[in-house]
């Protein structure tokens, strides 16, 4: 690459080998479709590179439409608290790109990114990888290297043609299905579910979180096929929050929970959560299912590591943005819940808060049709619309007019913190400000 003048090549900082993947790699966070690449390719050939990383490793794969984040931290929180070193890898960050990789908790350091980058530059020349394909190399290479005793790997988008999908995992967890990314993944449920089915590998054990009548049967041809074992986790499990429970965590903002096995009254847990929102009661039915598999290959799982786990997510696996407390006065709440079925579980959690009137801030991205979130979205609010700062993001005064079309009234701003400072000075002690609509508005928040 470089003539042997005498002059080492200086080595990147980490602040110029982020830019140089931003500037170079096609970024779907960013760009959207046109970064998303329709075969495992480039994946396939950039591990090939590495000696094949993703097979050094064991490793459980977490898809679906939402709550996919949140399972997959829950469960490597429970993992690294039974004494296993635990990789996970997930996307998008929020605020530092190194949240996408960690291990027992801890991002991957810069020097590794750089020196990933620098080492591999070559190899992206050639090959054109996208930003996700190259990410998912960087993240299986370090988790080979710091040799994990399990990686909890998250699906980027949909699963067929996500890059994460060239392991072979112990397990896979497929959330639920919703709408979502209908312009690449297909307009109806069924096609959905057919994409994100794909992360279904031969013999290996699958948990569905939700049985939901419309797709189930996309899922059991496939485990046909593929000789694989299924199970529902909503089948499995009834998970009620105890407000008998409840005394003691308030002030810990932890909430309590009973999941109960079904038709098994011997099989009672009793849990307190960090992760507040409403809809973690399903993700945690996906955590136990998984628990149960696990146990059964040979994991060594407590019920004391479970209840010790999900008491400290956050702070073991820095998940953030999912029904977060941003401040208290006034009450200021952000949640990343985009599309209708994570909107629904935001208009929910909202529905449960005593307040006088309702602040919303919001941002959108521009390659998606907002028009049924929008149309969800209560008429008696007043809204704060913005775009997040990022190429994608939805131009405010456009967001504006879409949302009055179906009676949602308010004012645009240029920018997510203008936005939120102005929703904050316009609220009472008695009000609720919530900030959302995108991941990208919570990133610049939180």
């Amino acid at each position: 690459m470089h003539t042997a003048t005498g002059n080492a090549t200086k080595k990147m900082t980490y602040q110029e080998t982020l830019d140089y993947l931003y500037n170079q790699l096609p970024m779907f966070t960013r760009v959207g479709a046109s970064a998303f690449k329709k075969d495992l390719t480039n994946t396939i050939a950039l591990c090939e590179r590495l000696d094949n990383p993703h097979q050094k490793f064991r490793s459980i794969h977490i898809g679906g439409t939402n709550g996919k984040g949140s399972t997959s931290h829950m469960l490597a929180a429970v993992l690294q608290t039974a004494g296993y070193k635990t990789g996970l890898y997930t996307s998008p960050h929020l605020k530092d790109f190194r949240e996408r990789v960690r291990i027992n908790g801890q991002m991957i350091s810069k020097e590794e990114v750089v020196s990933f980058v620098e080492q591999n530059k070559q190899s992206f020349e050639q090959i054109e990888p996208s930003f996700f394909e190259m990410t998912v190399a960087l993240a299986f290479d370090c988790f080979a290297r710091h040799e994990v005793d399990v990686a909890v790997i998250e699906v980027g988008l949909g699963g067929v043609l996500d890059s994460t999908n060239i392991i072979s995992p112990l397990l896979s967890i497929i959330t639920n299905i919703g709408w979502d990314h209908m312009n690449m993944l297909g307009n109806t449920l069924p096609e959905i579910a057919t994409q994100k089915a794909g992360i279904i590998k031969p013999h290996t054990p699958v948990i569905i979180g939700e049985y939901q009548p419309e797709v189930a049967d996309v899922f059991l041809n496939k485990v046909n096929e593929q000789d694989a074992a299924i199970v529902f986790a909503s089948q499995q499990w009834n998970v009620s929050r105890d407000d008998h429970g409840t005394e003691n965590t308030q002030e810990k903002n932890l909430v309590s929970i009973v999941a109960q096995r079904v038709n098994l009254p011997a099989g009672i847990y009793c849990l307190q959560l960090d992760l507040t929102g409403t809809y973690q009661l399903k993700n945690v039915c996906n955590v136990l299912s998984a628990v149960d598999e696990l146990r059964g290959q040979g994991f060594m799982i407590s019920d004391e590591h479970i209840a010790d786990a999900l008491k400290q997510v956050n702070a073991l696996t820095g998940l953030q943005g999912r029904w977060y407390t941003l401040s208290t006065n006034p009450l200021t709440i952000c949640d990343t819940g985009h599309n209708p079925d994570g909107i629904a579980e935001v208009l929910k959690n909202i529905s449960a808060v005593e307040y006088e009137r309702l602040h919303f801030v919001i941002g959108m991205v521009n390659d998606k049709d907002i028009t049924k979130v929008l149309s969800m979205l209560p008429q008696n609010a007043t809204y704060y619309f913005c775009k997040p700062d990022m190429p994608r993001g939805l131009d405010a005064a456009l967001l504006k007019e879409q949302a009055e079309a179906v009676g949602l009234k308010g004012s645009s701003y240029s920018s997510v913190p203008l936005a939120l400072k102005a929703a904050q000075e316009a609220a009472t002690q008695k009000d609720l400000v919530f900030a959302g609509g995108s991941t990208f508005v919570v990133a610049e928040i939180v």
